[in-house]
């Protein structure tokens, strides 16, 4: 049934069209926590700058910080360039910065395509939709159900049609107003929001910590340099090298 829907139904994403673990680690790094409609125009200029996970590890991290502007959580983006290698095993792929259960799992199936089951916040709407009257499930219990629900040998294809599903067709069904999609926190105003704005305003070039603690408190400027996103230099904030 979902394949049918599918076959009519499917997004044409670029990173469906590769099963390079590379290019699908960075759409996946990328994609945590940030739409697809902001993830489509930043992924192929990435690419294009950093076609490689070797040419990624030799560049800057000011030109990396550089090319993830506007998408946001910045520490992905060097969490990232720490990434030497690319393990076909959960067990491994936990391990490197960055990278949790979802995103290991979703690199075993869309580049190694391994018959693993995974679970994103689409793919739970619809298991908790379909299978639980009680649509406040613990995690193990869902990822239960879709351990069982997995067609062996069409995992790759499994998981982009429930995605589509869950995406295109749940998102009117009351999730929202049942509490089942947590609510973004303010972000206008927010500590992010401002550590975002210092970060583009490094981005353009350095400036001395007095010009910058009259623009923002002292915790975001704290915040940034304990995080390792921008550095001091003799009195002056900018970008890591």
């Amino acid at each position: 049934m979902i394949f049918m829907w599918w076959r009519t139904h499917k997004r044409d994403l670029p990173w469906r069209h590769t099963r390079d673990p590379y290019k699908i680690l960075v759409s996946e790094v990328m994609l945590q926590q940030t739409q697809v409609s902001r993830v489509l125009p930043k992924y192929k200029e990435f690419l294009k700058q950093f076609p490689t996970l070797p040419s990624l590890g030799k560049a800057s991290t000011t030109d990396v910080l550089r090319a993830w502007k506007g998408l946001g959580y910045n520490r992905r983006a060097v969490y990232l360039k720490k990434i030497t290698h690319i393990p076909n095993s959960e067990a491994e792929l936990i391990k490197l910065p960055g990278i949790g259960k979802y995103t290991a799992r979703a690199i075993l199936v869309f580049a190694f395509k391994q018959d693993i089951a995974m679970v994103d916040t689409n793919i739970r709407q619809i298991i908790t939709h379909f299978f639980f009257h009680d649509k406040s499930q613990k995690e193990k219990k869902i990822q239960e159900v879709a351990d069982q629900l997995l067609p062996i040998g069409k995992s790759w294809e499994w998981h982009q049609a429930l995605m589509d599903y869950g995406a295109m067709e749940l998102q009117g069904t009351g999730y929202r107003a049942q509490g089942l999609v947590k609510k973004q926190k303010k972000f206008i105003g927010s500590n992010r929001y401002y550590r975002g704005r210092l970060m583009d305003l490094l981005r353009e070039k350095s400036f001395s910590e007095i010009y910058i603690k009259k623009k923002f408190s002292q915790p975001v400027i704290d915040g940034l340099l304990k995080d390792g996103l921008i550095v001091r230099n003799k009195r002056m904030l900018s970008l890591p090298d």
